[in-house]
């Protein structure tokens, strides 16, 4: 009976613990290309993005830019923190200005439920999802509603190798 009080009772820090490591692997430089969506409604573009990103314990925090030949070109940047649970942060990558992320992480991905400053696509809401792919890749995924159709669009995925 003891052995299990005292598995129960580490059990938060070993999930902490899990969290660090996972952050920790986020960290460095980052390059790739995807796709872009400025609109719902609109098609999609290729890009080539550049990234750094820091890591600690209970931090990461995540700047670059994407660009499009002469048509695009935007910097991009998430900060997220976490208390061994639940992530929230900062994401820039809207002209609205930063909008706030809240989420969890399942598997080797975060989850993050992104609230724009202003309207975006007919509404404040959309996802982003930091997946971390093997120990070099990564992919970031903007997701968010057409508002004339219903159906859920992906706006951005972006797939990158660490430098």
């Amino acid at each position: 009976m003891a052995l299990i009080a005292a598995a129960l009772a580490l059990s938060p820090a070993i999930a902490h613990a899990a969290e660090v490591g996972f952050l920790n692997t986020l960290g460095g430089d980052w390059g790739g290309d995807g796709s872009v969506r400025i609109r719902t409604t609109m098609p999609s573009m290729p890009v080539k993005c550049r990234f750094s990103s820091t890591a600690t314990e209970s931090s990461m925090s995540l700047a670059g830019q994407c660009t499009s030949l002469a048509i695009f070109s935007r910097p991009l940047s998430a900060t997220v923190k976490t208390n061994g649970k639940l992530y929230t942060g900062t994401y820039l990558g809207s002209k609205t200005g930063p909008a706030t992320l809240r989420g969890t992480r399942s598997g080797n991905a975060l989850n993050l439920e992104i609230r724009w400053a202003r309207n975006v696509n007919g509404d404040r809401s959309a996802q982003l999802r930091i997946e971390k792919i093997g120990g070099d890749r990564m992919r970031l995924t903007t997701i968010d509603t057409n508002p004339q159709t219903g159906k859920i669009v992906i706006t951005s995925q972006i797939d990158l190798r660490r430098l």
